[in-house]
Formats: structure tokens, sequence, C-alpha cells
């Protein structure tokens, strides 16, 4: 069984953990089957890294640039530390949904904003596999 499983994580669909992929912003939507709320223009935007975190603490102290931060949070206090730690893409999942102020907010601040009925440990798993790093 243990052997089965070893397959499976290294398959040639995964990318090996010391291979870095550059995806784009649409790329992450098509594996995630998230769907776009705002920021259209972006979508050719490259994605390098990845956070996930619901703590926004966590998320200000991140020193890194073309990542995608992956959080469950649903708050427009999200968008606002996206804007100031210089983020330019925030994935909600665990089928959280942007309100109207979050999309306001991310429309101004140039921020595309995506929902996800994935968890944020599935999500995680997607994108590593495809060899998107995590911030470290």
């Amino acid at each position: 069984m243990l052997q089965d499983a070893s397959k499976a994580i290294h398959s040639e669909t995964v990318t090996p953990a010391n291979e870095t992929r550059v995806l784009t912003i649409r790329d992450v939507l098509e594996l995630t089957g998230a769907r776009l709320v705002c920021g259209e223009e972006y979508l050719n935007k490259p994605v390098r890294m990845a956070f996930a975190s619901d703590l926004m603490s966590d998320v200000l102290q991140v020193e890194a640039n073309d990542f995608v931060l992956i959080t469950g949070l649903a708050h427009p206090q999200v968008i606002r530390t996206a804007e100031m730690a210089d983020i330019g893409f925030v994935l909600l999942v665990r089928n959280k949904k942007a309100t109207p102020e979050m999309i306001g907010l991310a429309k101004q601040a140039g921020i595309a904003v995506a929902e996800s009925k994935n968890s944020m440990y599935q999500t995680s798993g997607l994108l590593f596999g495809a060899g998107i790093r995590p911030v470290s």
C-alpha cells in the first residue's frame, strides 16, 4: 500500500520538490477549479509561490513577490492586508465568498480575487504538486 502511495506522489504529474515552476493566475484557476470574482485583466500575472493563512498578522510578515494568498477568511481586511503586503492575488477557499466590499476594494487596489470550494490543504497540495513552492 505504501509503495502505491509513493508511486502516486512521484508520478509524472507532480513536479519534483527541488523544481519550481511559474504559473499564471489563469493556470491556478484551472488547476484548482476556482472561479475568478474580479481581476480578469490580471489573468496572465505570474504566480511563483503560495502562502496559506487565515491570520493576516502572519501575512504581513511575508517578504516575497508574485505569490498567491490562500485564505478562508472572507473579510475586507484580507484585501487591505494584501494591498499593504503587495499581494496581487487572493484565493478564498472552503467555499467562502468575497463580499461586495472586498470586491470593490480589490478592484481599487488591482488585486485579483477568486473563490474555490476546495479546502486550504487541498488547494495548497494541488499548487505544490504543480511546482508552486511555499513562501519560506
